[in-house]
């Protein structure tokens, strides 16, 4: 039985990250470190209220075999490039960091597309660099997950997104062969293909676009 921390849990994939997690038999307890209490009750859940800045002490000796890291935000929400860079790579890397010390085997990473260190777009180069600071924890299983556009009904309000989404359930078939990774994906799908790569880990270090996410579906 396996004990798995995540954060991210009041996003889209998050969310079904949690759910997931909380209905496989083979963990026994599903920890979330959260902002503010998401009104969420189950016998395996544990919550945890905290934030990158006391991070540090809300998960003190608190220990998971693997670590779900699903945060960020966007431009609009966060402007500020400085915070922006906080969300999606510093908050990452702080908690995977403390997961390790606190003996966590594995990490697996929400990432996106196109991920790249060298890239002069900002979004592209953080996420490179995200990745490549996960991937040098030096975890025993280092799984990084790249969709394209996420669909999904999100919570909070995305007039661009939603037109996108609907544009990419529209040409999603278009993408065939090496294309293949621009397809949108649904969150749940990504979710659930996280929870079963957890399951059956072979990889040191492994890059997983749509190809790979949805064939762990089957």
């Amino acid at each position: 039985m396996k004990k798995a921390i995540v954060y991210g849990a009041s996003g889209l994939v998050g969310s079904y990250i949690l759910e997931s997690l909380l209905n496989d038999t083979n963990y026994e307890q599903i920890i979330i470190v959260v902002r503010k209490d998401l009104n969420i009750q189950h016998p395996k859940l544990k919550i945890l209220i905290g934030d990158f800045h006391s991070l540090a002490n809300v998960v003190k000796g608190i220990y998971a075999d693997g670590i779900f890291i699903a945060l960020g935000t966007t431009q609009k929400k966060t402007p500020d490039r400085k915070q922006y860079y906080q969300i999606d790579h510093d908050y990452p890397i702080l908690a995977a960091q403390l997961a390790k010390e606190n003996g966590a085997k594995s990490v697996f990473l929400v990432s996106a597309i196109g991920a790249n260190e060298n890239s002069s777009v900002f979004y592209v180069k953080m996420k490179g660099e995200t990745e490549r600071d996960i991937i040098n924890l030096n975890f025993d299983h280092t799984y990084i997950f790249r969709p394209s556009m996420i669909l999904g009904n999100r919570k909070e309000k995305r007039t661009l997104e939603k037109v996108l989404i609907s544009i990419f359930k529209v040409i999603n078939p278009l993408f065939i062969g090496k294309s293949s990774k621009y397809k949108g994906i649904e969150a749940k799908d990504i979710a659930q293909s996280m929870v079963k790569a957890a399951n059956k880990l072979n990889d040191p270090v492994k890059i997983l676009e749509w190809e790979e996410m949805t064939a762990l579906l089957k």
